[in-house]
């Protein structure tokens, strides 16, 4: 996928990084018979994320990618979290954090912070999609997150479920 930005539309707002990720996003698809499948969204901004993982043996994830309806952030965000986890393991990959993401990215405006959330639910989500189609057991840790995702998905399509239907 390549894309084209006006630099100049943007104000300044990104980094070098976020911007060569935009244009040149890496791992975006879909992964045919994923392992685990995470969809995020917010009606709120209008980004929408899924990220598919392939797990392979000791539970590393052995391939990831990503398909993103969003703005510069969401779609660099998404990107930097599959080269972020790409050839971790799922302990590993559950520690990654949206201030990881922005790291990796050389900063995002305050304003996008929410896109890098929104990258580590997508992968929360397909993590705990691979455990539940497996039927192993899940974490307190990752079930309270999930529950928390969803708690926050059904407050904001509740509130906008005028614009939805």
């Amino acid at each position: 996928m390549k894309t084209k930005i006006n630099n100049n539309i943007c104000g300044g707002l990104y980094t070098k990084k976020v911007l060569e990720t935009f244009k040149n996003p890496h791992n975006y698809g879909k992964i045919k018979n994923a392992d685990g499948i995470g969809k995020v969204g917010n009606i709120v901004c209008g980004d929408v994320m899924w990220l598919y993982i392939k797990v392979g043996k000791d539970e590393v994830i052995k391939d990831i990618k990503f398909e993103t309806f969003g703005c510069v952030a969401a779609i660099s965000t998404s990107s930097i979290i599959t080269d972020l986890v790409k050839g971790k393991t799922i302990k590993q990959a559950l520690k990654i954090t949206k201030d990881d993401i922005i790291k990796s990215l050389g900063g995002l405006p305050k304003i996008k912070y929410h896109c890098s959330v929104l990258a580590v639910d997508a992968l929360i989500e397909a993590i705990y999609d691979y455990f539940s189609k497996n039927k192993k057991e899940i974490t307190a840790d990752l079930k309270k997150k999930h529950e928390i995702i969803q708690k926050s998905k059904d407050i904001i399509d509740k509130k906008y479920e005028k614009w939805t239907k």
